[in-house]
């Protein structure tokens, strides 16, 4: 690794995935995790708070601003995804509470402060529901001239899973989604279409849980909570999804995912296509077009492909040192 360090900043709904994106970012040589602000979304956000500091304590990371941030989407009731993470959101391992304290100014202000402070323009790494980055956004501006990179897990190209075709981060707050695109900054989108992919064998699941070190452990207790079909048995059931932490990897090692630069817009209105994130990936304009349908469309650099042995070998050397 040469160079600085790359000042990041991850606005999370931890959550199993996000716990494990939290290890990675503390753990990685080439990151350097500035604060951490938390949303609704896989639960409710006094347990997000709760969550964060505790995955933080486990990893010995240094004193990181943990910050509290929206308790809802903007306009959506907020809906939790305790069934894929359990009820505390975090597998329901029975960890104890943690002794650290979040900052004491919400996620708004922090992520204003942080941003602006850095010496070196930052990477945002939202893995959740983003409104607090629309928040943010719409609040304070100014924040662009120091964002380097936007980096969001969420969104899908092909197949949603909140819905038939929308991923549950964009899905939980359409709007944020959509005030996002409009940031003015380069955006990466890490979808569901990746996502899924980068799975960690059984065994190095294991290998994880049987560590003494308490935050290789986790990764090892959380990873074991997020099973996948994929694979043969006896394994299949005990390999775990990377999920989130994949979107922190993406930062740490850009070279491990194909990404296009393509139109992307959010499905705002009410129906069942609400919350898509419809990817142009047509060569030429079509009828639509031609006939005086022509849009202003955001053009992120969507990742359509990722390595999957690439990102698996760089977790498990990452969570493990």
């Amino acid at each position: 690794m040469t160079g600085e360090p790359i000042p990041v900043i991850i606005d999370c709904d931890t959550g199993v995935d996000d716990a494990l994106a939290l290890l990675f970012a503390v753990r990685h040589p080439g990151l350097d995790l500035r604060a951490v602000t938390c949303v609704a979304g896989n639960t409710d956000v006094d347990g997000v708070v709760r969550n964060t500091l505790t995955v933080l304590e486990r990893a010995g990371a240094p004193d990181i601003p943990v910050a509290r941030g929206a308790a809802r989407p903007l306009i959506e009731p907020a809906r939790s995804a305790r069934h894929v993470h359990g009820t505390d959101g975090m597998g329901d391992l029975g960890l104890p509470a943690p002794t650290r304290a979040p900052a004491a100014v919400d996620a708004v202000t922090l992520l204003h402060r942080e941003i602006l402070a850095s010496p070196r323009p930052v990477t945002l790494v939202p893995t959740a529901p983003l409104t607090n980055i629309a928040l943010l956004l719409r609040t304070h501006p100014e924040v662009t001239r120091n964002i380097e990179r936007i980096v969001f897990m969420g969104g899908a190209v092909a197949v949603g899973n909140a819905t038939p075709v929308a991923e549950f981060n964009v899905w939980h707050d359409p709007e944020a989604a959509a005030i996002l695109l409009t940031a003015g900054v380069p955006i990466t989108m890490y979808g569901l279409d990746v996502f899924q992919q980068v799975v960690v064998p059984g065994p190095e699941v294991h290998r994880l849980r049987a560590s003494d070190e308490p935050g290789t452990r986790l990764a090892g207790d959380l990873l074991a909570h997020r099973p996948t079909s994929q694979g043969g048995p006896p394994e299949a059931e005990k390999a775990g999804g990377l999920g989130d932490a994949g979107a922190v990897c993406a930062v740490a090692d850009p070279q491990g995912i194909t990404t296009r630069l393509l139109p992307v817009e959010v499905t705002l209105a009410p129906g069942p296509s609400r919350g898509q994130t419809v990817v142009d990936r047509r060569p030429r304009p079509g009828e639509s077009e031609i006939h005086g349908g022509r849009r202003e469309q955001a053009l992120v650099d969507v990742a359509l492909e990722v390595d999957v042995d690439r990102y698996v070998r760089l977790y498990l050397e990452t969570v493990g040192r």
